[in-house]
């Protein structure tokens, strides 16, 4: 099965919000040939300039008949594309034909003033939210969410969270194994963990690049097993002493850190699926008892086990909430 996507862009759009989503159908359709079929549409074809002065080539905008899912990007264009009243058109009847309709960023600014988010549940770019809020106060905002699922309109923060947004619609299409090696091929995070920045350059490395990428790998596939350093040593084929100083320095964390680091990931992912008891999870991911699972939990993610479960089910997806971001992200508004 084919499922056609349209990413519409404008005048000022940000790049980023639709490469990003382009780039991981693609990659997933290397891993399931025919899944997608990508079209980047627009109010008017041809060369449209993003905010960076780059442009893209696009298809008339014309209707959304045959359309699996509209995915609108952001930008600093947004403001003017939510006055453009054949863009509101199209994304009315969008909203009505097509089985996903979603907006990558500031690209809410168009769903909200097509008024298909009243009542909703909806991010943006965390910089914009006060300002999305005094404007569209209907849209029930959380501005500290990756992405967001209300029934068949999907929602993300800024930028780079297009990615995110793109691979939970793989997962949801294609499976999570699809998913996940999707993300390992981009070098990001299949889920990003919440609550806390970047584990640094670790799971990058576990994606395969680096001098420990097969270490980290194997590490992935036996979590469930004792991982004590002599063992990690030996199968990285070096001394304790040797590879303990050399692990370090090339991901940024102890051996004992790294462990621990990955199997919150693996129980993360786990628990949001929500088809394993806790139990089990705590047992599969190596965490042995589920008190101390949950006690990791609380200290890396902010809350209990149970609490995020409760999250991903209340939202029918698998999105991860976040703290207030960086303002390492702030380098321009998606």
């Amino acid at each position: 099965m084919t499922r056609a996507i349209a990413v519409v862009i404008f005048p000022g759009f940000q790049i980023i919000d639709a490469a990003g989503p382009i780039g991981a159908f693609e990659i997933a359709s290397r891993f399931c040939p025919g899944a997608y079929e990508i079209a980047v549409r627009a109010v008017s074809p041809g060369a449209v300039a993003s905010s960076s002065g780059v442009s893209v080539v696009a298809r008339a905008l014309g209707d959304a008949t045959g359309v699996d899912t509209v995915m609108l990007a952001g930008g600093d264009g947004s403001r003017a594309a939510m006055r453009d009243e054949a863009l509101l058109t199209f994304t009315r009847l969008a909203a009505v034909s097509v089985r996903r309709l979603s907006s990558v960023c500031s690209g809410a600014y168009v769903l909200a003033a097509a008024g298909v988010l009243d009542g909703r549940r909806a991010t943006t770019h965390w910089s914009r939210a006060e300002d999305f809020s005094r404007r569209f106060p209907k849209v029930r905002l959380e501005p500290d969410r990756i992405w967001i699922r209300d029934d068949q309109i999907w929602t993300s923060a800024g930028i780079t969270a297009g990615i995110d947004l793109a691979l939970a619609m793989i997962d949801a299409d294609l499976g999570e194994a699809i998913a996940r090696r999707t993300a390992q091929q981009l070098v990001v995070y299949h889920r990003r963990p919440s609550g806390q920045s970047q584990f640094s350059a670790l799971l990058e490395l576990g994606a395969g690049q680096g001098r420990f990428g097969p270490l980290l790998a194997w590490m992935r596939e036996h979590l469930g097993e004792p991982m004590t350093v002599e063992r990690l040593a030996a199968q990285a084929g070096m001394s304790e002493r040797n590879f303990a100083r050399a692990f370090a320095a090339g991901t940024g964390v102890t051996p004992a850190r790294a462990v621990q680091r990955l199997r919150l990931e693996e129980a993360r992912a786990l628990v949001e699926a929500g088809s394993r008891p806790v139990e089990q999870i705590a047992r599969d991911a190596g965490f042995g008892d589920p008190e101390r699972m949950r006690r990791a939990f609380v200290a890396a993610f902010g809350q209990p086990p149970q609490a995020l479960r409760r999250a991903a089910r209340g939202d029918s997806g698998r999105e991860s909430p976040v703290s207030a971001p960086s303002q390492g992200d702030a380098r321009g508004l998606g």
